[in-house]
């Protein structure tokens, strides 16, 4: 039987065309370093396909790692905090993978390996562009995913550890690291989800967030079109902040932090 064969992953579409049960990846030729800092290193597999997804699951769980999957980009969202590695596939059910990208590394330095079916060379500079430390494209040798775990967690090992995060804009100053907001030198008394909105929509400036990202990586949340919880906590942040051109609303789709 051809190794290299039956060492692959391939995309939805071409995996669906088969009645064969999803191929068990091949052992390694090598024995990748499956710890971090603190034990296994924990992998967030964020895949819609159930099969591919305990597929990959088992190969990983074979190597040493500690692994779990979602299958949307809420559930990438909010448990990314939890993990050392994010295996990323861009094509999910509720929000579009590189935004889901995009929002996790402005808020973490969370390794991100992306694995999908879009293979051109326009998606894998959007991907690496919207924060992946690496771009993987379907179908792909188990071989070849974990020689690129290794190499992209060496990189992060020879990294120094990062200094909190305080992010400038005008006279707003948000120091992450001690969860601290002042504007003009002056703290503001915020609530512990009015500081995450706050960061969320400072780090990303000049970007309009959708409700349904700040729903679900804010409170955790699906999104719900006659919820009215962001809206009441951006009026409150308005009104800690002094001035209601802090945050703007574009109307239809989120909002963004604005210059008062």
């Amino acid at each position: 039987m051809n190794l290299q064969a039956v060492d692959l992953l391939g995309p939805r579409s071409e995996r669906h065309q088969s009645n064969r049960p999803a191929v068990a990846p091949a052992p390694p030729t090598f024995a990748p370093q499956a710890t971090g800092s603190e034990g296994p290193l924990r992998v967030l597999v964020v895949e819609t396909d159930a099969r591919a997804a305990d597929t990959l699951l088992k190969g990983l769980v074979r190597q040493g790692y500690g692994t779990r999957s979602v299958a949307t980009g809420a559930e990438a969202l909010r448990d990314h905090r939890d993990s050392d590695l994010l295996l990323l596939d861009l094509d999910l059910p509720d929000l579009d993978g590189l935004e889901v990208c995009r929002a996790i590394r402005a808020v973490s330095d969370i390794p991100i390996i992306t694995i999908t079916a879009r293979g051109s060379e326009l998606d894998r500079v959007l991907g690496l562009q919207a924060g992946s430390d690496d771009y993987l494209v379907k179908p792909y040798g188990f071989r070849e995913l974990l020689a690129r775990i290794e190499a992209v967690m060496r990189r992060v090992r020879s990294q120094p550890a990062a200094a909190p995060q305080v992010i400038h804009h005008g006279s707003l100053r948000i120091d992450a690291g001690a969860r601290i907001a002042t504007v003009d030198g002056e703290p503001v008394d915020l609530t512990r989800k009015e500081f995450d909105l706050l960061h969320l929509l400072a780090s990303q400036p000049g970007t309009v967030i959708p409700r349904r990202q700040i729903m679900a990586q804010v409170w955790d949340d699906a999104w719900s079109p006659n919820g009215r919880t962001v809206d009441t906590h951006v009026s409150t942040l308005r009104g800690k902040l002094g001035s209601s051109k802090w945050i703007n609303t574009v109307r239809g789709v989120g909002f963004r932090l604005g210059h008062p």
